[in-house]
């Protein structure tokens, strides 16, 4: 089971909390899995949440470019890394596309019917130690303005920031208005590393709006988030107790 926290249409534990339900009534020992999403799809679904709720979502395209340490121990050789931009990581853009429709989709039944938007992703490996970026274009179901996607952006907030999980920063996702940022050296860290930063939020000639989003990979995509999925089951009393 995927944990992110993007309310959207429906409240977050009407829609990847009862998965667990699922879990449950297969496994007679009371025990259930609950995964992180990919790091950079961590970043991407939060990005977009708020304008899915808010607007709806037509079809995005992510272009990522993806801190080394998202590739663990060894990771990329040195040489391959230096002066260099790599163009592939295994699996990584199929990762994308299914795990964010998946977390911003709704339950039916015991499933996950996956948000009916269209999604292309394309992925790059970059000379960056830690913090993934994404360059997103989207077409929105309804119009709006510039101000209307920051506000959306801005005012977001979710069941953990509801609870006042440890873990969980006060502002999930923060605009930035300089016209260079995010940028991972100067972004990475907000929210202790779990807040998502959003900059150039910009008309798009071919889509609708373009925009980048900055995560720090190895705490909101991967140790932190998983601290805040532990936080959030003991909240909600689901933890198993053997």
């Amino acid at each position: 089971m995927n944990i992110c926290d993007c309310s959207t249409r429906s409240a977050p534990e009407t829609r990847h909390l009862r998965l667990l339900d699922a879990q449950r009534a297969r496994n007679t020992s009371g025990g259930y899995i609950v995964t992180n999403p990919n790091c950079s799809t961590i970043m991407i679904a939060l990005a977009l949440a708020p304008l899915d709720a808010r607007f709806g979502l037509d079809s995005v395209v992510a272009t990522t470019l993806q801190a080394l340490s998202g590739a663990g121990y060894p990771g990329v050789p040195s040489l391959d890394a230096t002066d260099n931009v790599v163009p592939f990581i295994e699996n990584e853009e199929e990762k994308i596309e299914e795990e964010t429709q998946k977390i911003l989709g709704v339950m039916k039944g015991e499933r996950v019917e996956h948000a009916p938007f269209r999604l292309s992703a394309q992925v790059h490996r970059v000379n960056v130690t830690e913090g993934h970026m994404a360059a997103l274009r989207v077409k929105l179901s309804r119009r709006a303005s510039v101000e209307e996607l920051k506000e959306a952006l801005r005012s977001f907030t979710s069941l953990p920031q509801e609870l006042k999980l440890h873990s969980a920063p006060a502002r999930p996702v923060v605009v930035r208005e300089e016209r260079d940022r995010p940028q991972p050296r100067l972004d990475r860290d907000a929210g202790r590393g779990m807040t998502v930063t959003v900059g150039r939020i910009r008309p798009d000639k071919v889509l609708d709006f373009r925009l980048v989003a900055l995560s720090h990979n190895t705490i909101r995509g991967a140790a932190g988030a998983a601290v805040l999925n532990a936080e959030l089951l003991a909240a909600r009393d689901l933890l198993p107790t053997r």
